[in-house]
């Protein structure tokens, strides 16, 4: 299963596309765990996992371990958005590892390499 990797850096991000063969590096991450950008082709950055995806659009949380898929009641936060005070709803949510089943891994920068995210994005441009 490919991948698709956001990586952010203060107000710019760069959406990549990874291979089945890349994509088999990240599996059984968990969020808040960093990994080396030279794994999807970003040399010198250190990224760090904020959160993602499954196949079905339901978000991961970084509260549930494993990457299993269940409803928990939710107060707030990732997956649920109270309208008032004191609302809580059972939802469905991703467990905080990354496995087959996820489509998106959102990232930020926790160390910058040598070329800058626009470099890397527009290649022409010099």
């Amino acid at each position: 299963m490919a991948f698709k990797v956001v990586v952010s850096e203060k107000e710019k991000s760069l959406q990549m596309e990874l291979d089945a063969a890349n994509s088999k590096k990240l599996v059984g991450l968990t969020i808040g765990e960093e990994f080396d950008g030279s794994l999807i082709g970003l040399k010198g950055y250190k990224l760090k996992i904020t959160g993602g995806s499954d196949k079905n659009g339901f978000p991961m949380r970084k509260d549930i371990s494993g990457p299993r898929r269940i409803k928990s009641l939710l107060a707030g936060g990732i997956g649920f958005n109270p309208t008032r005070d004191g609302l809580r709803r059972r939802k469905t949510v991703r467990g905080n590892t990354v496995s087959d089943n996820i489509v998106q891994i959102n990232t930020i920068v926790t160390q910058s390499g040598e070329k800058s995210l626009d470099e890397i994005k527009n290649p022409s441009e010099e």
